[in-house]
């Protein structure tokens, strides 16, 4: 393609945290062809900019109808952890044969999947290579090895599929399970934390994965018909990271460690109650390490990542303060809304 005149986008899931993230991406390189499919309403001040269809991806008449004349594709759209196990293996894993089919059946150019680093489960070593075995942990984490095994299929079928293994990305629009931690800081009280918090737990800004993504698309398609781990490169103990939050905040609060056994055993209690917005992939990992090696996306893509974890959680939490008045109130299971703290707020007071 000569142009970005040239191109013509389709983002699943463009109304998620991700999905906006990327198509403003996209607009500020100058593709103005960007068309988005999602549950929800495409509600943000671009939504002129963007062609858009409330929509299912499990429903392959919708599907067809925005994959027309497309030659891109940017597959973020999933059912994430808090929804019920048949929504997410219907959608992660349906789903995403779906949108493969479809592509296939328009001659996409370039497919990216936005898979999750999830598909490792809890491992035993690190850093982690995309060589390593897919154990998954949970629904969420067995469906997308499900859904990464329909994208082998359709590269076997000639198509030219990326597999992108993000770590827990962050930045403007990300609420979720954050919100939790941002609210507790902006309202002057500490954090604790599952364990020590020595534990090295890598993060990424979404800015950064924009950047894979864009190299994924625009990179010859024998190098990037592959599987890359992306996450920042920069970061140090959970506790150091995090606490950069609350200096920032500045309230002179401390990130406060409670003994990782017994509180796993609580939040595995209290999830079983639904009094905890916690997933076993939160609170069961929180205490390890928890990190990627991102040597072959540096080598191969020429992935640079500009922010570290410290950066990526104090621009997130200036956008939360920033636009605290637009959610309030607001709760639900993605990470474009603050989740119910459910008892755990009022676990804050003692901090």
């Amino acid at each position: 393609m000569d142009s970005t005149s040239d191109i013509r986008v389709l983002v699943t899931g463009g109304s998620g945290f991700l999905g906006i993230n990327l198509i403003r991406f996209l607009l500020a390189k100058g593709i103005k062809d960007i068309r988005s499919i999602d549950l929800v309403e495409f509600d943000y001040p671009e939504k002129d900019r963007v062609d858009t269809l409330v929509g299912d991806i499990r429903d392959k008449e919708a599907l067809a109808k925005v994959m027309e004349g497309r030659n891109w594709v940017i597959h973020t759209a999933a059912a994430l952890p808090l929804y019920s196990k048949e929504d997410i293996f219907s959608t992660d894993i349906q789903g995403t044969a779906n949108v493969l089919e479809a592509a296939q059946k328009v001659g996409v150019d370039r497919f990216v999947m936005i898979s999750s680093t999830a598909v490792y489960g809890v491992p035993k070593h690190h850093p982690l290579y995309e060589t390593d075995p897919l154990v998954g942990v949970g629904p969420y984490g067995h469906a997308k090895i499900a859904a990464e095994q329909e994208c082998l299929k359709a590269r076997e079928r000639g198509q030219t599929v990326s597999i992108i293994r993000p770590k827990s990305f962050i930045g403007p629009e990300r609420l979720g399970v954050f919100a939790l931690f941002y609210d507790w800081a902006y309202t002057g009280h500490g954090f604790p934390m599952i364990g020590s918090g020595k534990n090295r737990y890598q993060l990424m800004d979404v800015d950064d994965l924009c950047q894979a993504i864009y190299l994924c698309l625009t990179l010859p398609k024998e190098t990037v018909n592959d599987t890359f781990n992306i996450g920042a490169e920069e970061f140090t103990t959970m506790r150091e990271d995090y606490q950069a939050v609350l200096d920032e905040a500045g309230f002179n609060k401390k990130i406060r460690g409670l003994p990782a056994l017994p509180i796993i055993w609580i939040l595995t209690v209290l999830e079983w109650l639904h009094l905890s917005p916690l997933y076993p992939w939160v609170y069961r990992t929180a205490c390890e390490d928890s990190f990627v090696s991102i040597d072959k996306a540096k080598k191969i893509l020429g992935f640079a990542p500009k922010y570290s974890n410290k950066d990526a959680l104090v621009r997130n939490y200036r956008w939360y303060v920033k636009n605290i008045d637009s959610f309030k109130g607001k709760s639900g299971v993605s990470h474009r809304v603050p989740w119910k703290q459910g008892i755990l707020g009022l676990a804050k007071h003692f901090f």
